[in-house]
Parts: C-alpha cells; structure tokens; sequence
C-alpha cells in the first residue's frame, strides 16, 4: 500500500483566465498532519476546495490511493473518504445539532430521542460541550464549528482537511482540539489544517507546505522551519518583527470620553457592565467565549437591546442613547466591524464597489431620488486602493475573495461612513499574516487621527501589540483594567479566568 493516500498533479484553476492556483504538485501521507500556509490570496482555499470536490480543475489532476479520481461536488468526495471542515460553516440553521450531525445518513424512519442520545455520546466522546437539540443557529460561532468537526469526524473519513478550525474556540477548547487531532492521527487518518496561527502549525504539523500568489513555494517538515523562515516564505519579505508589533514602550494618552457604559444588563450574557472608551486610544477587550464582550457593543451599536427595566444607561460623550436599530447608530457616528463576515459583513452575490457604496448610503442617502453607478464606481476603485483589497477589479463579487479581502471590504464598508467610535470585533479572524499587519496599521492610523477604537479580540499577542487600554471581561462584565505598559500575557489570562 502507498504512504501516499492524496496527491495533486500540476493542479491548475483558473477563474476568467486568471490563476487561482498553477501547476501545483502536492502529496498527503497516510496519518500525517500537513499544514498548509499562505497569505489570503495564495490559493489555500481553491487548493483544498478542489480536493474537496467543491471546485473541479482547469488542468491538473486528483489521486486518491493512487488513483485518479474526479470529484465533482462534496459528495463525491465524501464517497472517496474526504471531509472538510470549512471556515465559514455550512451547518442546517433551522435544524438541530442531532439532525446536522446525521444529516445525510438517516434512515427511513427516525426517532428524534434516539438520534438526541446518539449525538449526545459521539460530542461526550470529543470533549465537546454542546446541547444535541439546540438549534444549530441559536449557537454562537465556537459551538458551531464544534459541530463541523464533530460531523468530519462522525463520516469517517480517510482525509480531513480543517480550515481555520481554532478561529473562534477558547484556549481550553483548543486544546480539546489539538488532542482529537492527535487521536485521529493515530487512527491512521490525513489530516489537511489551514491555519494563520503560526504557532498552531508547529505544535500539530508533520509538514508544512507554503503558498504564494497561487504558486507551491516549498515543502518541508515542521520541525525545520521558524516563524521567520515561515513568514519570508509566505510574503517575499521580513514581517515577524513587526506582525503583532514590539513590546510597548509608550501608549497614547486618552483624550475626550467618547463612549460610557454603566451597569449595562442584557439577560443572560451582559451583567452590571461598566466602562469607558475614550478618543485618539485603542482600548482592546479581552474575553473567553462567553463573556459578553460582543454583545455588550452590539447593544452600543443597536444591533442588540438592553434590558428593558434596570438595563443601564450608555453615553456617547455626554448625551445620553438607546438604539433600537444600527441605524440610528451609524447616524451617529458609530462603527460595528462584525467578527462574522460572511452573516453579517456583506452581501455575498454583490460586487466590491456595490457593498462600500451600500454603506456609504447607510448613512448619506436620505433625501436621494436617485443613485449613481458613476459614483458607485468611484466609491469602489478608491478604496480598493486605500485598503489594498486584492481582486480582478472593484467589480468583482465579495463571495470570490479570500477571507482577508472579505474582511478588508467589511472595514471599508464601515469607515465609509466617517465614524468617530469604531468598533472591530476579532478584525483578524481568518486572516493571513500580511493583511495582519495591514489591518493593525489601519486601526493604529485611526487612533492616531483621534478616533475612539475598539479591538475585541481573543488573540493575546493581538490585545498586547494594538492596545493603549486592556479591559478583561469575565461572566458578563469588565473585571480588571490595565495599561498597556504594565500588561502580560499571564496577568490578562489570569483576570479572564479567575
């Protein structure tokens, strides 16, 4: 039997002539970790998408146990043992965490209860903490990826390949998922990880193979490469010292209070939240799942509502404000960066240009009769070259993008609008190391023109590198404050837990 059970052959996709991918040659091990690492753009996801059967070749072609195999949707390719477990989800809303894990593999008559006691063994199984008869679309974006895995693991496959999988988990449910990694492993199964936590691909990988610009730059095993060989490989050019910033020296001093929040309630997530952003700072705020960071802004931004009776109060400056719905925010000059761009950041089927222009209307269109293509256009060109989003043209679908250009047009959508308090919530989530950088810079150059920036982020080095202010948020409230200048890695750790 082959060492060999998956392998690409000269692998070639092209999209209205242009190259996602060129003549690619790459090889999968039997129960091998192989981390696949590239900036967005460099062709991961078309690489894994075609063995996935999600995309099918130009040119180029597919072995599977040394055989040629043409997949034609992800079907085929669960036929041939293959299971990806995407970035976005691609979970049933409507149904339950018991019905998306057996969808497909039902039989003519189920018993509710039954398939309930099964999904509830196989999460038991996996350490993962998630209610079999929840609706997958009450759960927030950690229990869900759960149930991506969960459901990989559930088909049995030969071949796993994860896209970002650690993105929304917490440190403790990331390490449940190093270790179901590893079991696997030792079953016999490949595994494929997508990552952009550079450390995530040298405690797990075998191999790592590099991208860039839809080109096989180099493989190797794991345990020869460094941060700073990676990252010379994955951009052409030096970025370790400068990816999450160096150790602060100095923070910028807070000017005007530009938000206050006291004793903010939203049953049962914010509880008794209190605190201040002011203006020309990054206050970062540092969470585990289920502290009530993200819902504490989006009651600021009036995507959520407080508690009716005994909510709090919230100030923007001095005046006193209760949205009942974003625009009313966006009116006044509040920006909320959602964490989930593909639900919430766009429309997925519009070009670049026609989702900035939409925000650009959000806030200037009242009183229009009509609407410019000209100016839609202009709008779109601009700050694709102000944001350096990369794509065929300004024209081009949102859906078609990689992840970090998806996010550049989420933020650019927002900014658009001029706001004064800016709200980004996990701005790096899926994104590679240079659109890293360029969106640190981004949100830096913000504070420094005296915007009032939030960055909440789950991502230590991230909250160190950009934040003036660290509030940590524990069991739905503020719970410790720290400078910049005093903070540690172990010190915020321990307030979210403790």
């Amino acid at each position: 039997m082959s060492d060999i059970i998956l392998s690409l052959e000269n692998a070639t996709k092209r999209y209205g002539g242009i190259a996602a991918i060129e003549d690619i040659n790459f090889e999968l091990k039997r129960g091998e970790v192989h981390s696949i690492l590239g900036e967005n753009g460099a062709g991961k996801s078309t690489l894994t998408k075609v063995m996935a059967g999600v995309v099918q070749l130009t040119s180029g072609g597919l072995k599977v146990e040394g055989k040629d195999v043409s997949l034609h949707s992800p079907l085929d390719a669960r036929h041939n043992g293959i299971a990806m477990v995407f970035q976005e989800n691609s979970l049933v809303p409507t149904m339950t965490v018991a019905q998306n894990l057996f969808l497909g593999q039902e039989k003519f008559y189920n018993r509710l209860g039954g398939i309930n006691i099964a999904a509830q063994q196989f999460l038991q199984s996996l350490n993962f903490d998630v209610p079999p008869s929840a609706m997958v679309g009450t759960l927030g974006a950690a229990r869900q990826q759960m149930v991506e895995i969960a459901r990989s693991v559930l088909h049995k496959a030969k071949v796993i390949i994860f896209d970002e999988p650690t993105a929304t988990l917490t440190p403790e449910e990331r390490k449940y998922f190093f270790a179901l990694v590893r079991d696997l492993k030792s079953r016999g199964v490949s595994i494929i990880f997508i990552t952009h936590a550079l450390e995530e691909a040298f405690t797990l990988s075998d191999r790592i193979t590099i991208l860039r610009d839809g080109k096989w730059i180099m493989t190797d095993d794991a345990k020869t490469f460094d941060q700073a060989r990676i990252i010379q490989a994955m951009v052409g050019r030096d970025l370790a010292d400068t990816l999450y910033g160096k150790s602060k020296t100095t923070v910028r001093k807070p000017s005007a209070r530009a938000l206050t929040i006291q004793n903010l309630k939203m049953a049962p997530m914010v509880k008794s939240n209190s605190l201040s952003v002011f203006s020309g700072q990054v206050t970062g705020v540092f969470g585990l799942v289920g502290a009530g960071r993200s819902e504490t802004f989006k009651v600021v931004a009036g995507l959520m509502k407080r508690d009716f009776f005994h909510g709090g109060e919230i100030f923007l400056g001095n005046k006193p404000i209760r949205y009942g719905v974003p625009s009313a925010a966006v009116d006044a000059g509040i920006a909320y960066i959602t964490e989930d761009r593909k639900i919430e950041g766009f429309f997925q089927a519009s070009s670049i240009a026609k989702n900035i222009y939409l925000g650009l209307l959000t806030k200037f269109a009242k009183g229009r009769t009509f609407l410019s293509r000209r100016e839609q256009s202009n709008v779109g060109k601009d700050w694709v070259k102000r944001l350096n989003i990369r794509a065929i043209s300004n024209e081009a679908k949102v859906v078609e993008l990689s992840g970090g250009n998806q996010q550049k047009v989420v933020i650019a959508k927002s900014l658009i609008q001029d706001p004064n308090v800016i709200i980004f919530d996990e701005p790096t989530r899926g994104v590679d190391v240079g659109a890293i950088t360029e969106i640190h810079d981004l949100i830096n150059k913000l504070a420094d023109e005296g915007k009032a920036v939030v960055v909440i982020s789950s991502y230590l080095p991230e909250i160190l590198g950009l934040s003036d202010r660290i509030l940590v948020s524990r069991q739905g409230k503020v719970v410790e404050e720290f400078s910049a200048l005093d903070a540690t890695e172990e010190k915020i750790m321990f307030a979210a837990i403790h």
